[in-house]
């Protein structure tokens, strides 16, 4: 049975949130929360399967929050005592104090119910951080070996995060949680004469443990001795030629194009024009909830707390607020934002959806992304089935490059593998694509969603956003999907231009 580390109960959780309450109550603090938490990560990198170097860091400290005067303070430490916490809180108090007089907008936060002495631990079954560094090492470097003697050379990495948060506030909240990511990546390299490329695993990061890379949840040894065979052909393809194509994407590609122009576009921060670092506000503006035609009517989005395996899902998020499931689009409509306590109440959604997170206890939580994921038909269509719609088109899979404007709005995406679809059967790969639109246009040219059996749950561990910069992990599921009308480029040609 998974449970929370014994370590981390054993710190003096308790101690040190009571000791930073109280003082903040005895300040006049309208609101007062304690967090502590502990990220420990590891990375480990090959190069044609030798070991290039590895990473194993431990971030441990703590933060308390408060609202006094309408006006946040924040301060953290390291020092787990009593007395650092209670300085923490009277450091916080002053913070709030200096910058009420300047602050033109009182801070409240929309209600949320009291999750007392609660907790929660992520899906998995192998605790990453269990397995020895030499069992790591052996099995990415006996993947490389594989792979090398088929192609040139071969990267291999491995990214593993445990991340444990204690949470605490003067409503009455106390959760703990813990919960396991990682994210193993190969890319094969080949030369063909003045021609190189390289090809990437399309096995996306995931809320799981260390099983995900012995055989349950995805089948690398099957995903690696393919890919030689399509790097070779790859490097032999032709170049495309620019024009106007339909598109079958598949989730190894499209959760990338969900992630900047759905999921970043709905951050209801952006929307309102509070967030502008990291590629910019929002099209998607608030006077257009439950009027935007965001999509074609097969277009549905849910933003998921709770998705089993979800780099994003936590069971509360770091203002207290239970994980939650909600609608963005429905039959191509905006009718939902992704919120925090202040965001939700600024605009009278009642409550929050569980959108706060700080990436490290020396960080203020901000509104960051759930699983934002497109959701299947119900008895859809497989891939193959949706091939099988087009005469001239394009199917897409794996994600690489990206392009998004300020607003979210006009984007280009490249991709690992493409196929030419003639008279609906996949006619050889093809090389240089990218595919260009407007977001809306994009959405709403989308004629079919596959089925339950084609989605498949994609993401990132690095989503970046604020200014001192936080990253944050996020999952986007999603099916294949269909597309007509989109424009292609060639990108090498479009390059030299």
């Amino acid at each position: 049975m998974r449970q929370i580390d014994p370590d981390f109960l054993a710190l003096p959780l308790r101690r040190l949130a009571d000791a930073a309450l109280q003082r903040a109550r005895d300040l006049g603090a309208e609101h007062a929360a304690f967090r502590l938490e502990r990220v420990r990560s590891e990375t480990l990198r090959l190069f044609d399967a030798r070991l290039e170097g590895s990473m194993d860091a431990d971030d441990l400290g703590f933060a308390v929050r408060v609202i006094k005067d309408g006006t946040w303070g924040f301060a953290s430490g390291v020092e787990l005592t009593p007395e650092a916490a209670v300085r923490a809180a009277e450091e916080a108090v002053r913070v709030a104090e200096v910058s009420a007089p300047i602050n033109r907008e009182p801070i409240e936060l929309a209600p949320e119910p009291v999750h007392a002495d609660v907790t929660w631990v992520s899906a998995y079954d192998v605790d990453p951080f269990d397995v020895p560094l030499r069992e790591k090492v052996e099995l990415l470097g006996g993947w490389s070996a594989g792979l090398l003697g088929r192609v040139d050379h071969v990267s291999a990495s491995l990214m593993q995060v445990k991340e444990q948060k204690f949470y605490a506030d003067t409503a009455g909240t106390v959760t703990t949680q813990q919960r396991v990511r990682l994210h193993p990546v190969l890319t094969a390299m080949r030369t063909d004469g003045d021609r190189f490329d390289d090809m990437r695993t399309l096995a996306p990061p995931v809320g799981r443990g260390f099983e995900y890379l012995t055989g349950t949840g995805w089948d690398f040894p099957a995903e690696l001795a393919e890919i030689p065979d399509l790097l070779t052909e790859k490097l032999k393809a032709p170049s495309v030629q620019a024009g106007s194509y339909d598109l079958v994407v598949d989730p190894s590609n499209l959760w990338l194009t969900i992630h900047e122009s759905i999921g970043h576009a709905t951050e209801l921060d952006r929307a309102l024009g509070y967030e502008a670092a990291y590629a910019g506000t929002s099209f998607a503006t608030f006077e257009q909830l439950g009027t935007l035609e965001y999509g074609s009517p097969v277009m549905n989005v849910v933003g998921d707390r709770t998705a089993e395996h979800g780099l994003a899902t936590i069971g509360w998020d770091d203002e207290g607020v239970e994980g939650q499931s909600f609608d963005i689009v429905r039959d191509g409509v905006l009718v939902g934002y992704q919120l925090d306590r202040r965001m939700a109440l600024v605009k009278g959604f009642g409550r929050s959806n569980g959108c706060a997170f700080a990436d490290s206890p020396g960080h203020v939580p901000m509104q960051r992304m759930a699983n934002v994921s497109l959701q299947p038909a119900e008895g859809g269509p497989s891939t193959e089935e949706l091939i099988s719609r087009v005469e001239r088109g394009i199917y897409v899979l794996g994600d690489k490059s990206w392009s998004i404007d300020m607003q979210r709005y006009n984007f280009q995406f490249t991709g690992q593998r493409f196929y030419k679809i003639e008279n609906g059967r996949l006619a050889g790969q093809l090389r240089d694509v990218a595919y260009q639109a407007t977001t809306t246009d994009f959405w709403r040219s989308m004629e079919s969603v596959g089925g339950p059996g084609t989605y498949v749950l994609g993401g990132a561990f690095n989503c970046g956003k604020g200014q001192p910069g936080q990253v944050a992990p996020v999952s986007h599921g999603t099916p294949s999907a269909l597309f007509r009308g989109v424009r292609i480029l060639n990108t090498v040609q479009e390059g030299g231009k």
